[in-house]
């Protein structure tokens, strides 16, 4: 017998193994030794040669696009999924959508590919949304962080004099900014907060695109804008109020402390039509200390800023009030010696996580203004903790703001050494990095699966990284945020398995088992023993029609995978084992299971194929597979296990 004819490539369908993986099957390494010459039958070709003979199905074709698509042979792939979802339309499953517009994106047909990817949304396909996680935090802003997760950047808007105080408003960055014109200077204004000798300042907005980048700067419209200092605002939610720092200036008058110096005030103003007006002076500002740089909790009913006002502990402190009704608000709140210090704490925000972020220089930084912080909880907050480097630098770094996720601003003269002239504002992003990670493992037995083969793609279907696992059985990968990824597992003897997912936008580390079932043919066949021809072609359930034994339709396309290989490898000999299940009496079983083994073996002489070469034999409910013997209750699923035909290869 020659022995090249049989040293073929094995390729399971619903195992789509490559070559080289499945050179060492361990179950049939411990059948018997005179059958190995049988391990390499190439299925796949199988498959191709029933289609060529006029045997067709949607198992067939799917079978045939998985055993390309798992082997990322795309070209291939494209031609069995479009003979799948054109000639079964009724059978075509979601993801077949999907893997078909997967292949399209590999081999360029990109128009064809995003029609194809449509559908598979609308028959409700769609990437899994991680909804769980492994040390979730806010964001990496949220505990102080290092270096290499960041990128830092000047946003265009800058001037050469003073920007400063950036705060989010809507799409858009609202920032307090210092004209250029010298005659808008009043020498006779000289507040607190280091604006000395600088041309007044005035809240500008400038959009931010979802690229971030910024398009063209214009003046904040309405009533905000004076001759004097307005900066440092934050609006609700809605976008319709607005609470923002301004000299002590309100309808055209200005008043002064003891020193005769112009202190700082919060004022409130609403949104009318596109411009702002109705200001208001809140209750508690006094024209003997400042009060600036206000901040709303997420809830919007208790707003935060900095202030000098009598209680206080150092320069400036941070505080709080209480929103209540009518433009009325409770008796300030120190937020106590945990936070504040005999310098500064000044420029609170707080985010939407309730993260309190404000600057300081009198906590351990590293030089000037350095920015902090902490977890507010009810009327308490958490540790307290520094960025550190590249938020913070030797010089002043203040007025921090985030969306919770990616990008925040703050602002910084480190580029300069002409104080609050070289305050300029910066955007920062995280390098936003997820981490998935988990086990393989066997369905059944929840076992740890070493040596399974697992590859991650992008959207475009392009293979990012692939590992065979150790003795772990555990997969680690490192994405990109707010992307959608593939995530393939195989291994000899199971089922392939894909995932299809989102990352979210924060960073994240995401635990995802992945769970691999062992195809249903070798669950009751365990091993696949290496003589059994239909275990190897991965044969479906050949059925009878109750009390029948002639073949029917669907029988046939099975039966033309065993006469593809019959035709194939000429040398090869079968013998055809019948089964029924126990239902019924036992001596009529097996003149039933013979009367179907006579029928099958017919079906293959009235194809040409030798009679040498073919035996068969019935064995009525002799043989059972399970536990569904005579008087146990089993469900039906479990009885058709057992009515099956074999097709042993003979010595």
């Amino acid at each position: 017998m020659n022995l090249h004819i049989y040293k073929l490539i094995l390729c399971f369908f619903t195992l789509t193994f490559s070559a080289s993986s499945l050179a060492q099957i361990g179950k049939l390494e411990k059948a018997n030794a005179k059958y190995d010459k049988y391990h390499y039958i190439d299925a796949r070709e199988i498959y191709l040669e029933v289609v060529a003979n006029g045997y067709r199905s949607a198992e067939v074709y799917r079978k045939l696009c998985d055993t390309y698509y798992f082997n990322s042979e795309y070209a291939g792939a494209s031609k069995w999924y479009y003979k799948l979802l054109n000639e079964f339309p009724d059978d075509v499953q979601p993801i077949d959508y999907f893997r078909a517009a997967q292949c399209l994106k590999s081999t360029g047909e990109l128009r064809e590919a995003e029609r194809l990817m449509e559908t598979y949304k609308a028959k409700g396909g769609k990437a899994l949304t991680i909804a769980s996680y492994k040390n979730v935090a806010d964001t990496l802003f949220e505990k102080g962080v290092d270096d290499k997760l960041f990128e830092i950047d000047k946003i265009s808007a800058n001037t050469e004099h003073s920007d400063f105080g950036p705060a989010f408003y809507d799409n858009k960055i609202v920032f307090a900014s210092s004209d250029n014109a010298s005659e808008n200077f009043d020498s006779e204004a000289v507040d607190l907060a280091g604006w000395d000798k600088q041309p007044f300042l005035d809240l500008y907005q400038v959009e931010v695109d979802d690229e971030m980048n910024l398009k063209k700067v214009e003046p904040l419209k309405g009533d905000i804008n004076t001759k004097y200092h307005e900066s440092t605002p934050v609006f609700s939610k809605d976008g319709n109020t607005m609470y923002f720092t301004r000299n002590n200036f309100l309808d055209g008058k200005k008043r002064r402390d003891k020193d005769f110096v112009i202190r700082l005030k919060i004022y409130k103003a609403t949104k009318v039509g596109d411009s702002w007006g109705n200001i208001k002076e809140l209750p508690f500002n006094s024209d003997s200390y400042s009060v600036g740089h206000p901040a709303l909790n997420p809830e919007e009913n208790r707003l935060y800023f900095a202030s000098d006002m009598p209680g206080t502990i150092g320069m400036s402190d941070l505080w709080y009030v209480d929103i209540l009704d009518n433009d009325t608000y409770s008796t300030p709140v120190n937020m106590g010696t945990t936070i504040n210090t005999v310098a500064r704490e000044t420029f609170p925000f707080i985010s939407t996580e309730n993260n309190l972020y404000f600057s300081s220089d009198g906590l351990k930084g590293l030089g000037g203004l350095d920015i902090f912080v902490t977890k507010l909880n009810a009327d308490d907050h958490g540790e307290i903790a520094t960025f550190g480097a590249p938020i913070n630098s030797s010089k002043d770094d203040f007025s921090f703001i985030i969306k919770e996720g990616r990008i925040g601003y703050f602002t910084s003269n480190r580029d300069g050494d002409e104080g609050s002239k070289s305050d300029d504002i910066y955007q920062i992003w995280e390098r936003c990095e997820i981490t998935i990670q988990g086990p393989v493992t066997d369905a059944d037995t929840g076992e740890l699966l070493p040596d399974a083969e697992v590859t991650l793609l992008d959207s475009n279907n392009e293979v990012i990284q692939s590992v065979i696992l150790k003795e772990d059985g555990l997969f680690t990968f490192n994405l990109d945020c707010n992307q959608q990824y593939i995530i393939r597992a195989k291994k000899e003897g199971y089922n392939p398995k894909e995932e299809i997912f989102e990352t979210p936008k924060n960073p994240k580390t995401i635990v995802m088992p992945i769970v691999l079932n062992m195809p249903l043919t070798l669950k009751v066949m365990d091993p696949c023993l290496p003589n059994d021809l239909g275990c190897k072609l991965t044969l479906q359930p050949i059925y009878f029609d109750y009390d029948k034994s002639n073949i029917r339709a669907d029988a046939e396309v099975e039966l033309a995978k065993i006469l593809a290989a019959l035709k194939q490898y000429p040398e090869l000999k079968i013998h055809i084992e019948s089964h029924t299940d126990s239902r019924g009496r036992d001596a009529y079983n097996l003149k039933l299971s013979q009367r179907r083994a006579k029928s099958t073996l017919q079906w293959f002489y009235d194809k040409g194929v030798a009679k040498s070469r073919l035996s068969a034999k019935g064995y009525g409910e002799s043989q059972l597979i399970n536990e569904c013997a005579n008087g146990v209750d089993c469900s039906e699923e479990k009885h058709q296990l057992n009515r099956r035909s074999m097709f042993i290869i003979k010595d």
